[in-house]
């Protein structure tokens, strides 16, 4: 979880100061409206519903994929959906995957393949309607 939660401060530090800068230019580079594009994406990630809580190793996937630009392309308002499909389809299909992140604590290399491989699957198959 230190990992990937580490990244996930520094992106989300860089987010709150380019929000911040954002409400006062208008003309934007590429470069900048990525970053407040992952920054909000990340924010909508994070919420969570009161009473409901997730297991650790939903958490590490969630933040993985959030840091790792597989929601960039999600529509804000489907991110929540996205991310409690894509636990569903791991809990169904994929269950020694986050058994195994759990066990380990850690994101090997071949986790972390296995996961971007997972993530581009169903990135790709997931429908926005």
């Amino acid at each position: 979880m230190k990992k990937v939660a580490g990244r996930l401060r520094l992106d989300l530090a860089q987010y709150r100061e380019l929000e911040a800068f954002a409400k006062f230019g208008s003309d934007l580079d590429k470069s900048t409206q990525a970053q407040l594009t992952r920054g909000s994406r990340l924010v909508e990630l994070l919420k969570q519903g009161q009473y409901q809580p997730m297991a650790v190793e939903n958490q590490v996937v969630s933040i993985f994929l959030g840091t790792n630009g597989f929601l960039d392309e999600i529509p804000l308002q489907h991110v929540r959906r996205y991310e409690q499909e894509l636990h569903e389809m791991l809990e169904l299909k994929h269950r020694s995957l986050l058994d195994e992140i759990a066990e380990k604590k850690e994101l090997t290399k071949e986790i972390t393949e296995q996961l971007t491989s997972i993530a581009k699957e169903f990135t790709a198959s997931f429908k926005v309607a």
